[in-house]
């Protein structure tokens, strides 16, 4: 049986415009809609997608099986929200090895080239240095997914190494980019972070 990761606590971070906070069951209807309205931008990268579409039923109990599986030591998922928008989701994810975690990001259509996944990383490396035993946090991408290399770029992350990884999405090439950032790099760079 593997080990569980952290208990990762439901975060409400702020940024300007962007508020990231956890997903509630009373979001399901937007959340599915900002889903529905994504699903071409992020079909060739999220292999999630695939799976769509799904109701707003399914969607919140995919919100609440998302809390049972944090509580148990599984990622935490936010919302990314704008002026009371869903302008997409991100999360810390337990599954980099111990004293790591990984962040994952997408944004709406809508609100593309506003810096929002910078902003949403930014907050999340800030509040995962602030959990006792993480030493590290980490950004993937397949190499194809230039877009996405941006985020950890803009933020100082260092490009530790490419691998062979399977294509999961119509887009990736097979080539998964691994960034990282450690917690006194980050503290050089971001003091009040």
């Amino acid at each position: 049986m593997s080990d569980p990761g952290p208990v990762l606590p439901p975060l409400v971070l702020r940024d300007g415009e962007v508020t990231l906070r956890p997903w509630s069951a009373d979001d399901a209807a937007a959340l599915n809609a900002a889903v529905a309205d994504s699903v071409a931008h992020l079909r060739p990268w999220m292999e999630w997608i695939a799976g769509e579409p799904q109701t707003v039923a399914q969607r919140r109990r995919w919100i609440l099986q998302s809390e049972r599986d944090r509580v148990a030591g599984g990622p935490l998922f936010l919302g990314t929200v704008v002026d009371g928008a869903v302008a997409g989701g991100c999360g810390l994810h337990p599954r980099v090895g111990a004293g790591g975690l990984e962040i994952g990001y997408w944004t709406h259509p809508a609100f593309l080239r506003r810096g929002l996944a910078t902003a949403a990383s930014r907050l999340l490396t800030g509040a995962a240095f602030g959990l006792p035993g993480i030493s590290f946090v980490e950004i993937h991408h397949d190499k194809a997914n230039v877009a996405s290399a941006g985020v950890p770029r803009k933020l100082g992350f260092e490009l530790v190494g490419e691998a062979p990884d399977p294509p999961e999405a119509p887009g990736e090439i097979g080539v998964e980019c691994r960034w990282r950032m450690e917690r006194q790099a980050w503290r050089q760079r971001h003091p009040h972070c």
